[in-house]
C-alpha cells in the first residue's frame, strides 16, 4: 500500500519585493528633492557672511571659556545684590535650528540667578516648523502666561527668534517682549550660510515656510534684536533689521554659536528683562 505524504502549507507569506522597491523609490525621490533644495543657487544680491567669518565660528568654545572665566568673579559678586532689587518675570527660551533648549542653559542659569522664572519651549530639538508643532507652541505660551498671571518674555536664538516674532503676532496678549539673537528676520531669506541645510532638513523652501510668512513685520510688543558683526552664520544686516522692523537693535561681540551661552549675551538679556 502506497503511503501518501501530506503536504503542510507554509505559514510564512512570500516577501513582497515589489513593495520594498516602491518604498525605496519614494525614499530616493525624497532624497533627491531635498538635495535639490540644498543646492539651489543663491541669488546674486543675497550674501551670507564671508568664509573666514564662518570658519571663525569654530573658535567659539575657546572664546566662551575665556569670557566665562573673566565674568565668573563679577557674576558672583553682583548676583545676590542685584537679584534682591529686581522684579521677577517669566521667560521662555526658544533654541536655534538643529539645537535643543539645553544648549541655552547658560542663559537660563543667568536669568534664574537674577530672580526670573525660566522655561524652555518644550518641543525638543528645533528642526523647523510645522503648523501642528507651532500650534502646540502657541498653546504652551498661552497656558504659561495664564499660569504665571503675566505675559512671557520670549528669547529666541536664530530660528527660535523667528518663532518668537510669529508667536507675538498671533498672541500679543501672552507676550511681554521679544528678544531675538542672531535671527534672520530682515532682508533676503538666503542672506545666511544655513539656508541650504535648512531646506534639506526641514523639507521646504525658505520662501514657503509652513508658518510665518512676514517675519520682517514688527510684532505689536517691544522687540529687541541682538546681533553681531562677527556672526558667521547669519548676515549681521538680517539679524539687526531695519528701523520699524524692531524697536531696538543691540550689537554684541560674539559668534553666532556664541549667542547661546556668551556671558555678554547673558548680561544683556538680564538687563533687558529687568527693565520691563
Amino acid at each position: 500500500m502506497a503511503l501518501t505524504q501530506q503536504q503542510t502549507p507554509s505559514l510564512k507569506a512570500p516577501f513582497d519585493w515589489r513593495s520594498l522597491g516602491d518604498r525605496f523609490s519614494v525614499l530616493r525621490d525624497e532624497a533627491l528633492r531635498r538635495r535639490a533644495l540644498a543646492f539651489e543657487p543663491r541669488p546674486t544680491d543675497a550674501r551670507g557672511p564671508a568664509l573666514a567669518r564662518l570658519l571663525a565660528e569654530l573658535k567659539t568654545p575657546v572664546e566662551l571659556w575665556q569670557a566665562h572665566r573673566a565674568a565668573r568673579a563679577q557674576r558672583k559678586r553682583s548676583a545676590a545684590v542685584a537679584a534682591a532689587a529686581r522684579l521677577s518675570h517669566p521667560v521662555m527660551l526658544l533654541p536655534g535650528f538643529g539645537t535643543h533648549a539645553a544648549r541655552m542653559k547658560t542663559l537660563r542659569r543667568a536669568l534664574e540667578d537674577s530672580g526670573h522664572r525660566v522655561s524652555d519651549w518644550g518641543l525638543g530639538f528645533n528642526f523647523g516648523p510645522s503648523e501642528e508643532s507651532f500650534e502646540r507652541l502657541c498653546e504652551r505660551v498661552c497656558a504659561m502666561a495664564r499660569k504665571e498671571g503675566q505675559p512671557l518674555v520670549l528669547v529666541g536664538w536664530s530660528l527660535g527668534g523667528l518663532f518668537a516674532r510669529e508667536l507675538a503676532h498671533r498672541h500679543p496678549e501672552a507676550v511681554a517682549m521679544v528678544v531675538t539673537m542672531g535671527s534672520p528676520f530682515s532682508g533676503d531669506r538666503r542672506a545666511n550660510n544655513a539656508w541650504r541645510a535648512y531646506q534639506a532638513i526641514a523639507g521646504h523652501s525658505v520662501d514657503e515656510p509652513p508658518v510665518g510668512h512676514a517675519f520682517a513685520d514688527k510684532p505689536p510688543v517691544p522687540t529687541v534684536a541682538l546681533w553681531s558683526a562677527r556672526d558667521g552664520i547669519v548676515s549681521p544686516r538680517s539679524a539687526c533689521g531695519r528701523k520699524g522692523e524692531r524697536d531696538i537693535a543691540i550689537p554684541l561681540r560674539c559668534t553666532h554659536l556664541g549667542f547661546a551661552s556668551h556671558p555678554d549675551v547673558a548680561r544683556t538679556l538680564c538687563a533687558l528683562v529687568d527693565c520691563i
